[in-house]
């Protein structure tokens, strides 16, 4: 790179990958010193969907056609309309996108990308999938605890992370949670820093953000870039105070390259071809305006009504227009010397062309993955003490007012009836509360597919976590509180075993319900169709529970059923311990019950016998064990769908 401080105009001159400083080219699998990105020849289909399940059409969508070209350490702007050109080219240089869509090569160095380069470059996405609930240096720590290897030291690990902070003005704010969209932006862009990476794309980083905070963003991306980065973003129409700062430019259109070169030379390549540039316009809207056939003019002195005709017209001409400018640039003295400097490059790897699949690989082992996914997401989970704080006293609420209502309707004639109503209650609530576990991986999918893309960790690593460090607290605290004070109020069985025994249940059911709502939630499957499945299920389940408690009618050939029916492993496990060897008839209320108009039940295993409820030892456990095995069922399907989703999901 130049040694020129000239901020406006810095020359870029041809290097040799063989001559960077500290690059090893000799391990396809690691990028170390400076980088040069080359791209030869590179075209993407996208094949689209649509239709039913099992009558589905499929089309095939040309996004990028037969681009060239070359991006060497400093800032490598892509600009073009808002048709996609331009995050579809970045996207498919970072190897953000479904492989098998491209033809062409795209080489580092001079050598094959490598199988695992979404690893050993960073990326920003355009929607930042910063945790918005921890600190910013708690998600840089983050990053750099996962993808810098273990052999770098605490102290080092620290060293870097202040320097990134203070070098993205982040050391102010550094114990606060990210919530504006420019600290989200600084602490993405931070986190991929921290990674120390040769390559660093960022799709449309200044999408949202004011003037000055885009100043501010590329001001640091140009520091950087001064260090020896390549760096690759797209953008829209920066000011000419951005602008200045772009050591290259490519501009696209139509999946199709305008112009790809130094970015100081392009308004006199566009000067020299014919078109006259106003000194007091900028730059990039002068570039995008010829792209888009001069609408602004058009829009300005065509008559509002004919709308329809004018769209018509302007599209056919758009696309004369790219067509026209393409082959414009492709005729050019600069294109000609760009593919002088790529043929050879491409030369060297036409004998045998890296077939390697794509991969994903860490840096850092199993356990180390596990504990810091542990630690990120408990935070995360006391990220939100209003929800908690909320959801505790609204638990404790309903449990007082349900417990004071038993209470109240307790009489020695129903006393059999109310508790085998109160322990149905408990299980409707576990069951209805369950629900919103589905939203656990729905809400952080975005966050999972990029960190786990770019080599924060491995799907089981993140999977566990997130059951250990959200599930467990958030399905274990309101379970407890609504138990304890329910039963405290409406009364329970005082032995101590018996009382441990009814929170375990209900802890079995709580999590086996939640099993089923995360094995849902887990794919593609919108968030509240999802939702609406599970309450449907429940619904029915508990009705069919319901109906030989309360009205004694059962259906033989409906019987099948209770093997999928998780509430009643649940409400036949509470009821099997609540009422064998209780004894509902003592001498204290003899005259009462004989008082009573109806057939009163005096002991619980008669009331288990009418239920039809096995009173040994294994009719209890045999529900807990049912209920391990849908939760571990459950499970597996919530974890083979992440291995799923994260296939088809390219970030």
């Amino acid at each position: 790179m130049s040694s020129n401080n000239d901020p406006v105009a810095i020359p870029i001159i041809e290097i040799n990958p063989s001559d960077l400083p500290g690059m090893d080219t000799s391990d396809p699998d690691t990028l170390t010193g400076e980088a040069v990105l080359s791209f030869h020849n590179i075209s993407y289909r996208e094949t689209i969907q649509s239709g039913f399940p099992f009558h589905k059409k499929t089309r095939v969508i040309e996004r990028l056609s037969n681009i060239n070209g070359i991006m060497r350490p400093g800032l490598n702007a892509i600009m073009g309309p808002e048709d996609g050109s331009r995050s579809w080219l970045l996207d498919v240089l970072a190897s953000r996108k479904d492989p098998r869509g491209l033809s062409g090569d795209i080489l580092i160095n001079g050598k094959p990308r490598p199988a695992n380069f979404k690893c050993t470059s960073g990326y920003v996405p355009q929607n930042d999938v910063v945790m918005p609930t921890v600190t910013v240096r708690d998600n840089i720590e983050f990053s750099a605890a996962l993808r810098l290897p273990v052999k770098v030291t605490r102290d080092e690990r620290r060293r870097r992370i202040d320097e990134v902070l203070e070098l993205l003005h982040l050391d102010k704010v550094a114990n606060v949670q990210p919530s504006s969209k420019e600290l989200k932006k600084r602490t993405s862009i931070a986190m991929e820093l921290v990674a120390e990476h040769p390559i660093l794309f960022l799709d449309d980083p200044t999408t949202g953000l004011d003037l000055r905070t885009t100043i501010d963003v590329i001001s640091v991306l140009r520091r950087m870039s001064m260090r020896g980065r390549t760096i690759i973003f797209s953008i829209n129409q920066p000011q000419y105070t951005i602008f200045r700062f772009f050591d290259s430019l490519t501009l696209v259109a139509s999946g199709k390259v305008m112009y790809h070169g130094p970015a100081h030379e392009s308004l006199e390549y566009f000067i020299s071809k014919g078109y006259k540039y106003d000194s007091h316009n900028n730059p990039a809207d002068f570039f995008l305006d010829i792209i888009n056939g001069g609408f602004s003019a058009i829009l300005d002195t065509e008559e509002d009504g004919h709308h329809a005709h004018k769209y018509t017209e302007l599209s056919g001409r758009q696309h004369q227009v790219t067509e026209k400018l393409a082959n414009m640039y492709a005729q050019s003295s600069l294109y000609r010397e760009m593919r002088t400097e790529l043929d050879p490059l491409l030369g060297e790897q036409r004998a045998g062309r890296s077939s390697a699949l794509e991969q994903i690989t860490c840096v850092t082992p199993f356990w180390n993955q596990l504990r810091w996914n542990i630690s990120h997401l408990f935070k995360n989970y006391w990220g939100f003490p209003d929800v908690t704080m909320s959801q505790t006293i609204l638990t404790i609420i309903v449990a007082v007012l349900m417990g004071i209502t038993f209470r109240f309707l307790q009489n020695d004639c129903t006393e059999v009836q109310t508790r085998a109503n109160l322990l149905f209650l408990l299980i409707g609530f576990q069951s209805i509360t369950s629900v919103t576990a589905g939203e656990l991986f729905v809400i952080d999918r975005n966050r999972f597919l990029h960190e786990h893309t770019s080599g924060y960790y491995r799907v089981s690593p993140y999977f566990l976590g997130k059951l250990l460090a959200e599930l467990v607290p958030r399905r274990l605290l309101p379970s407890i509180i609504f138990t304890v004070v329910l039963f405290s109020i409406a009364g329970v069985k005082t032995d101590v075993k018996g009382f441990f025994t009814m929170l375990s249940t209900i802890m079995m059911l709580a999590y086996s319900a939640s099993s089923l709502s995360l094995s849902i939630g887990a794919g593609e499957i919108a968030a509240d169709v999802s939702t609406v499945l599970v309450i449907i299920y429940f619904m029915f389940m508990l009705f069919f529970s319901g109906m030989s408690l309360y009205s004694g009618i059962s259906l033989p050939e409906l019987s099948w059923i209770q093997y999928l029916n998780i509430p009643h492993y649940g409400f036949t496990a509470l009821l099997h311990n609540e009422f064998l060897g209780q004894n509902f008839c003592t001498e204290h209320n003899t005259a009462e019950v004989s008082r009573c108009q109806n057939y009163v039940i005096c002991t619980g295993e008669e009331f288990l016998m009418i239920q039809g409820i096995d009173r040994s030892s294994w009719g209890f456990w045999k529900n807990h064990v049912a209920l391990a095995c849908i939760m571990i069922i459950f499970l597996s399907i919530t974890y083979v769908r992440l291995l799923i989703l994260k296939k088809k999901r390219h970030f």
